[in-house]
């Protein structure tokens, strides 16, 4: 079980000082900032601070007052609630230029870690908010980012929707595919920075189950190991069959 109190929350924080570190930053396309042009993102800046994480290094707990909310500009996150019985549920991942707040009111919904060493541009929910009446364009880019976090969501719940395990690892790798090509990156081979037991606590399954699910993929020659943490798909027509998706139209 992972530790969720409040005595994780070591969490470095530095005031950013560098003038040109939205401009130059390379998620700034897919972040909220994309919003703003450039004459007008050294305001952004002032309200902004720089948060880095160590790997499994606590975020946001489920419960607490929603004080900050944060854009992830390198690293991976991983969102999860604790169930009555003590295991973990990761209902998905955040990668860079993903923003974290959009579906909490006055409290954190979801806990936030990270799954390998991130960092995060951060702002007070009160600055935010005084930005976005500032600058209207934010507020569109807001909501632009509420659909795509909708339809992520609906993407996560086909994968959970898989009946047999074999199908929700398939499904879980066409999306982690999928969601890089659309990040500018390579779709394949895919590149696993979350550990098997993530992997089994999103889909719901045992590690032993995902570990099977992996060798049964590899020996229909559907995928290949190339090491723990990346996985070639060898057809993807093939896979999206197992997985009973269409690439083309359902992902």
């Amino acid at each position: 079980m992972i530790a969720t109190t409040s005595s994780t929350h070591s969490i470095m924080t530095k005031r950013t000082k560098s003038c040109g570190a939205c401009s130059d930053c390379a998620v700034r396309s897919m972040a909220v900032c994309a919003a703003l042009p450039d004459a007008e993102i050294g305001e952004f800046e002032r309200i902004m601070s720089s948060q880095s994480l160590r790997a499994n290094e606590l975020l946001v707990e489920e419960g607490d007052e929603k004080k900050k909310v944060f854009t992830l500009t390198s690293g991976m996150l991983r969102l999860f609630s604790m169930l009555p019985d003590g295991r973990r549920q990761i209902s998905g991942f955040l990668f860079p230029g993903d923003y974290l707040g959009l579906a909490d009111d006055d409290t954190y919904s979801q806990s936030a870690e990270a799954v390998i060493p991130s960092v995060l541009c951060a702002f007070s929910v009160a600055d935010m908010e005084d930005a976005m009446e500032r600058f209207p364009s934010l507020i569109l880019r807001l909501h632009e980012m509420t659909r795509h976090a909708l339809r992520q969501s609906r993407e996560n719940q086909m994968v959970l929707g898989r009946l047999a395990p074999v199908e929700k690892l398939a499904s879980f790798l066409l999306l982690l595919s999928h969601n890089a090509k659309k990040r500018g990156e390579p779709d394949n081979p895919v590149h696993l920075d979350m550990s098997r037991t993530d992997i089994a606590d999103y889909l719901g399954l045992t590690i032993e189950t995902v570990s099977r699910s992996f060798t049964k993929l590899r020996t229909q020659g559907l995928i290949q190991l190339i090491d723990t943490n990346t996985v070639e798909i060898q057809s993807m027509r093939s896979l999206a069959a197992v997985a009973g998706l269409d690439i083309f139209n359902k992902i």
